[in-house]
């Protein structure tokens, strides 16, 4: 049974590679009609988004990567406040670091989901690899939608092996 859950997909789905957090998004809102699921798109985190926080279970976050060196990686996140907060383009840890400084209490258990990508020139496509990646990631995000309980989360918290 789904909880208070929130997924916040993030990119531009014009930049090519950049769409990949939109598209898990796109593909929850077709394939996955789980109750006490709220799901958000935005082409970048700011500051509002520390609100959208407050009574969630948990939380997880979904962005497009040049970082990644494998499919994808599953991270646990901490608040930190960056440099990113200064800026119109903020990171995971900074919403949540600033969700600690205006609510003034500990944010829900919340996880990025870093999709490997390559190209994010506007008006291209997905890649290749991004779309082999993004197969391999809705994969993921369905078993953690349909477990959604922090210590199965946790268990999650490593790099797949690419000969899936």
């Amino acid at each position: 049974m789904m909880r208070n859950v929130l997924v916040f997909g993030y990119g531009n789905l014009s930049r090519g590679d950049d769409a990949l957090g939109p598209l898990v998004i796109e593909y929850i809102e077709n394939n996955l009609q789980l109750s006490g699921l709220e799901i958000i798109t935005d082409f970048q985190l700011q500051i509002e988004h520390a609100l959208d926080l407050e009574g969630r279970e948990l939380v997880l976050f979904i962005d497009a990567s040049v970082a990644c060196t494998e499919a994808y990686s599953l991270t646990r996140l901490s608040p930190e406040k960056d440099k990113s907060y200064t800026t119109h383009a903020m990171s995971p840890a900074s919403v949540l670091a600033v969700y600690e400084n205006v609510i003034h209490k500990e944010p829900p258990p919340c996880f990025l989901l870093s999709i490997q990508g390559l190209e994010f020139e506007l008006g291209s496509g997905l890649s290749d690899l991004a779309e082999r990646n993004l197969v391999i990631a809705m994969k993921l995000v369905t078993d953690l939608l349909q477990k959604p309980e922090l210590n199965y989360w946790l268990s999650q918290i490593k790099f797949p092996h690419l000969d899936m």
